[in-house]
């Protein structure tokens, strides 16, 4: 399984993708997430899905955005040529996999902004090749493991975030799903983009590297639920007491 991460506020995208990879029993670690800049143009692409599917179809997109054959100056012609390759690849190999049975699968998160785009933009793609644009009414999208890391989202993530609260958030997101599922893990990848600027920041941060935020976040959480109102319950207790 996969844990990919995009969010989208006023001043720009947080995106994190882990790099865990489960194959049976064996666990290894693979890059989820490229980044892409070609003169004022600018963006990553995260992938959850068929290893096999994934590997191709990110080839054959590289291939056709290289430089010398740039020529999308927005961004949802870029992501068109990204679904064009998926397709191709559909094309080629669905009937294979299905024959072996397996499902043709990958999800896709693309962001960043082009020459011509006003703003940043980020798009959520489906294994058919269709996509939406993550809107600002809920700016954010998890591919793959997407149960335990979406509530924390929901309570405190809206369009005017900060790019440092979107980041804090995010990383709770990816630890409550790394606690909870064993197909998720470091190092993360975390790639931050500030609208206007037309350049991406990518760092990798290994377990040790952020261990104290989660221990941090792991004592604050206690100390919430210690300190919660406790009067709806003394009914409850009472009578437990009484039996």
């Amino acid at each position: 399984m996969t844990f990919c991460l995009g969010i989208k506020v006023k001043a720009g995208i947080v995106a994190l993708a882990d790099t865990r990879i489960t194959s049976g029993t064996n666990t290894t670690t693979s890059k989820k997430i490229t980044t892409h800049q070609i003169g004022k143009n600018s963006l990553f692409l995260m992938t959850s899905g068929l290893r096999s599917v994934r590997d191709k179809a990110i080839i054959y997109f590289e291939e056709a955005i290289s430089e010398k054959d740039f020529n999308y100056n927005k961004m949802y012609k870029a992501v068109n040529a990204f679904c064009d390759q998926l397709k191709r690849v559909a094309s080629e190999d669905k009937a294979s996999l299905k024959a072996s049975g397996f499902y043709f699968d990958l999800h896709a998160l693309i962001g960043g902004q082009l020459a011509d785009d006003e703003s940043h933009k980020l798009f959520l793609i489906y294994p058919q090749g269709n996509w939406i644009e993550i809107g600002d009414a809920t700016p954010f999208a998890i591919i793959g493991n997407s149960g335990f890391g979406q509530p924390i989202l929901n309570r405190v993530i809206n369009y005017e975030s900060t790019l440092r609260d979107a980041l804090k958030a995010g990383f709770l997101s990816f630890d409550s799903t790394r606690v909870s599922a064993s197909d998720v893990g470091y190092p993360l990848d975390i790639v931050l983009y500030k609208t206007g600027t037309f350049e991406m920041v990518e760092q990798r941060f290994t377990y040790n590297d952020l261990k104290y935020i989660a221990v941090e976040w792991a004592d604050h959480l206690k100390e919430s639920v210690k300190g919660l109102s406790e009067d709806w319950m003394d009914n409850l207790l009472k009578k437990d007491t009484e039996e």
